[in-house]
């Protein structure tokens, strides 16, 4: 059964599965900023860069609303926004106009840590393309957005 060619097409087909695909595209991402970030003595993971990110971008913004913004789920964020917390990166209040709410900005310390580490996360995503020709780079881009901006709950709001 092993060496049955049938057996072999069906299962291999899946290696050239769009989900398969990029999966192991985020997995190459995400190593890549990991290791990058790391050697560059960052404590920092790419949801939390996102988060610091969106939080400068968008500050006094929810926790929920952090999460739409970069594509994370609710529940997550939560303890990623812990996280920045405890490590002096972000500022969490009770929204005055909404006593349930809590209001995120960025603290001196977490905005250092987005503007320090943004050289090394621009260097590493063209490591992440650098397989590719700078017009096949663009293309892939171009392809990615065409994908994900459409289904992007952020883009009705």
């Amino acid at each position: 059964m092993l060496n049955d060619p049938s057996t072999r097409t069906r299962d291999m087909h899946v290696l050239d599965m769009a989900g398969h695909l990029i999966r192991r595209l985020h997995q190459h991402s995400t190593s890549t900023f990991g290791e990058r970030t790391q050697a560059a003595g960052f404590d920092l993971t790419p949801v939390q860069f996102a988060a610091l990110d969106a939080i400068h971008a968008h500050p006094g913004t929810d926790q929920a609303r952090v999460a739409e913004l970069i594509g994370y789920d609710r529940a997550t964020m939560g303890g990623v926004i812990d996280r920045m917390v405890k490590k002096g990166w972000v500022r969490r209040v009770v929204s005055q106009e909404d006593r349930r709410a809590r209001e995120l900005s960025l603290t001196a310390k977490g905005d250092n840590v987005r503007l320090t580490a943004l050289p090394t996360v621009e260097l590493l995503q063209q490591e992440i393309l650098k397989p590719l020709n700078p017009a096949d780079q663009a293309t892939l881009m171009s392809l990615i957005r065409q994908i994900v901006v459409p289904n992007d709950s952020t883009q009705a709001n």
